[in-house]
Formats: structure tokens, C-alpha cells, sequence
């Protein structure tokens, strides 16, 4: 080292003299045979006499490869670091690839970049497929979270609608501009049979827009239609959104939609945990903010398939762990909706009427694959308690089929993988859980 704290010219001589890697040679049918001179031929007359040629010394014998590769070149660590990309390509020399191996076995940080690179290689290779890991954003999230977590964290019940507002917004981000004017058509179940409505992709976010705006009023924000006698029914407020044509049925509906969704988080977030029990009005009923929530995203979930099935996209199924949490909101509003149908005259009647709190009967919906689960269903009661002692019935289901049946997309008929026990139980159960969609 120099006195100003650089390096002497010794040491850059040294990284100078190192020997570096031979350039790619050109193939022998690219060479110009007609530019490479040819050697002098020998001057006419007759050949010399061979006692005049003078004697030659034999030469030595090549060293064998093995001798080659055993004496490796004593090079410095700053040459020896440099080689290992090479090295990891196998374009090294036998000799610079004799010392690259050789400094590994005594240099820990240089055998692990040499591990790195060695990796790295392997994904150069064009056979593999370029496809996505479809668990990368998730594992790039909890790498991040758990290098740096977050000084406010999204609640633990707000995820499932943070994760489903993300998802169909990646999705609306990938879809053409014309592609927002393809028709839509939205299902549910109205009493005993199907209903459906006709949109478009625009009007589909349009009414999550006006839905999710119940949230934003809960949580002191601006209500998407406006001041005013704003109604509270989610067709309703639908209906009012799309006939007051505040924005066009175009791409531009998709920032309005995103940036409510951002603000209700972030809003959540900051409010802390006294906020999950605030009160969410839908008119005819009300939930907790953490079920509303829950909702909403059970909702942007089955209304982004529904856009991903009008535009032919890829659309897959929320995480185990959200889908469960869907599941388990459905079952827990299902001794209610039993009760609401049967006041309406559309269930059978109440056939053993208990205390409040106690175990009354019951039906095991037994949810089997993604995000599946044990849920017992009160029937004669909405106060009664699910009991397994108690269960009179037992359906299955797959996770996935039975979100479509509270969508309204699929019949109550053709929904139950497996039934057994009390008939009317389960028939009750099943249209009780089809009652449960609405536009």
C-alpha cells in the first residue's frame, strides 16, 4: 500500500500478468486460405546429404495431463476471486481451474460464491420452463417481511381481502382495453331458483366499487356514491352506481376501485384492533368489520373469476388459509339464514327447539380439499350450539364447490359430494347456503 491508501504497482502488475481466458477461435471453415502466407520452398537441386544434416536432440517427453493439473499456479486471491465466474462456466484453463479449485478448499466466502454461480449456471440452461413459480410472490413477501417487517402490519383478519384485491388487480392490469366492454353475466340464487344480470368487466368493478363503499362509510371515509341518502342494500347501491355513470365503462373504473381498496387497508391498519368489531350495515343485516371484510373479499374472489371466465383467463382458487376462513364466515351465517327461509314458510318446520347456548341439532358439512374443515350447523335455532353429539345429517363437500354454491353459481341439487342421514336437514342446509349469494 502506497501512502495515499492505494495500492501499489506491484499488486496491479500482478492482476495484469494473471492469465486470462482465451477468446472463442473461429471455426476452421471460417478461416481465408487464400490470406494465410505459405512457408519458402526449399531451392532446386538435389537434396542434401543426410550425413550433412546436423544431429538434432531428442526431445523430452510431454508432461503427462495429471502433472498439469497437480501443479497448480500460485496466483493471488484477487486473481483467484475474479476466475470463478469462469470457473463455474468451465472455461477455464486446466491450470487456472487447478488453483480455482485449489483456493476453495481454504477460502469459505469464495466457496460460496463458487455454489452461487454454479447455480446460477444451471439456469441458463433453455430446457427448463420460463414460467413463473406461482408461489414466488408470496415466498418474495415473507422473505421481505421477515428481513424488514412492517411497522404497521395489515390486520391478520384484513389479508384475504388485501390478497384478493391484488389478485384481480393483477388481472385487470394484463386485460386489453376492448377487453373491459366483454360481457359479464352475474349469478346468484333469489329463494328457490337462479337469477342472473348482464354487465361488463368495467361494470363488474363498478359494483365492488359501490359495495366496497359500506367499509369506507364504517370506517369514516368518503362513500364512493356521494353525500346524501346513499342506500345500504348492495343490489341497490349497485343499481344507483351504474345508472349515475360517474365514470365511464371503460379501463378508467379500474383506479377509483383500487385506490378505495388501498384506503380501506391502510385506514384498518392504522385503527388498530378496537376497529374489527365496528358495525358494517348491509340494510337487511350487519356484520363486524373483520366478517364484512372477509366478505368483500369472498366476493372480489368470485366476481374476478367471473371476469377471468369472460376474458379467458387463469384464474385460481384463494390460499388454504383465506379459503378456510371464507368457509368457516359461510357456516357461521348459515343457522340464520335456515331460520330466515323457514319464517319465509321455504324450510321445514323446527323439530326440537333448545335453550340458547345449547347443543341443539345438527348437520356435519364436512368441506374437504383446499381449505377444507369440520363445521356442525345448528338447525332449529340460530342460538343453538353445532354439536357432533347431536348431528342428524352429514354432507361433503369440496372447499372450492361449496363457495361456488353460497356464490349462486352452482345448483343446491347438484352441489353435495356425499350425503347421509336426515334428508330435509341436509336440503335445508344447501339451499340455506345458496340463499346466502346476491348480485
Amino acid at each position: 500500500m502506497s501512502g495515499d491508501g492505494r495500492e501499489s504497482e506491484g499488486g496491479e502488475e500482478e492482476v495484469r500478468g494473471a492469465r486470462r481466458i482465451p477468446g472463442p477461435r473461429g471455426a476452421a471453415d471460417d478461416l481465408d486460405l487464400e490470406s494465410v502466407p505459405l512457408p519458402p520452398l526449399p531451392p532446386p537441386g538435389p537434396a542434401a546429404p543426410a550425413a550433412s544434416a546436423p544431429e538434432q536432440p531428442v526431445p523430452e517427453p510431454p508432461e503427462a495431463p495429471e502433472a498439469l493439473m497437480t501443479s497448480a499456479p500460485d496466483l493471488p486471491h484477487r486473481v483467484l476471486k475474479a476466475l470463478l465466474g469462469a470457473w463455474a462456466l468451465s472455461a477455464c484453463s486446466a491450470e487456472e481451474t487447478a488453483a480455482v479449485e485449489e483456493h476453495l478448499t481454504a477460502c469459505a466466502p469464495c466457496a460460496d460464491e463458487a455454489l452461487r454461480l454454479r447455480d446460477a449456471v444451471g439456469l441458463l440452461h433453455t430446457d427448463g420452463s420460463l414460467d413463473l413459480d406461482p408461489t414466488l410472490r408470496s415466498r418474495v413477501i415473507d422473505g421481505c417481511l421477515g428481513r424488514r417487517p412492517a411497522r404497521i402490519p395489515v390486520p391478520e383478519w384484513a389479508a384475504p381481502y388485501d390478497a384478493e384485491t391484488a389478485r384481480l388487480d393483477a388481472l385487470l392490469r394484463d386485460i386489453g382495453d376492448s377487453e373491459w366492454h366483454a360481457p359479464v353475466r352475474l349469478r346468484w340464487f333469489e329463494e328457490e331458483r337462479a337469477v342472473s344480470r348482464r354487465t361488463t368487466v368495467a361494470g363488474v368493478i363498478g359494483h365492488l366499487t359501490a359495495v366496497d363503499g359500506l367499509l369506507s362509510t364504517a370506517l369514516g371515509l368518503d362513500d364512493p356514491l356521494g353525500g346524501g341518502e346513499a342506500p345500504l342494500d348492495p343490489t341497490e347501491r349497485t343499481e344507483r352506481y351504474w345508472s349515475s355513470k360517474r365514470l365511464p365503462p371503460t379501463r378508467a373504473v379500474r383506479e377509483p376501485w383500487r385506490a378505495q381498496s388501498h384506503e380501506l387497508i391502510r385506514t384498518a391498519s392504522f385503527a388498530g384492533r378496537n376497529v374489527a368489531e365496528a358495525s358494517v350495515s348491509y340494510g337487511a343485516f350487519a356484520l363486524p368489520l373483520q366478517d364484512a371484510a372477509l366478505d368483500r373479499a369472498f366476493e372480489c374472489w368470485v366476481h374476478g373469476g367471473d371476469i377471468a371466465h369472460a376474458v379467458d383467463y387463469p384464474y385460481e382458487a384463494p390460499s388454504a388459509a383465506h379459503l378456510h376462513r371464507m368457509i368457516d364466515l359461510t357456516a357461521r351465517l348459515l343457522p340464520a339464514a335456515v331460520a330466515g327461509r323457514r319464517r319465509s314458510g321455504l324450510a321445514g318446520p323446527a323439530k326440537d327447539l333448545v335453550t340458547a347456548g345449547a347443543p341443539g341439532r345438527s348437520v356435519h358439512l364436512e368441506i374437504e380439499g383446499h381449505g377444507g374443515g369440520d363445521w356442525y350447523i345448528a338447525l332449529d335455532s340460530p342460538a343453538a350450539l353445532g354439536s357432533p353429539e347431536r348431528a342428524v345429517a352429514q354432507v361433503a363437500l369440496d372447499g372450492v364447490e361449496f363457495c361456488r354454491l353460497a356464490a349462486g353459481h352452482i345448483s343446491p341439487v347438484e352441489a353435495a359430494a356425499g350425503q347421509e342421514g336426515d334428508r330435509e336437514a341436509i336440503r335445508d342446509v344447501l339451499f340455506a347456503t345458496a340463499s346466502l349469494s346476491r348480485l
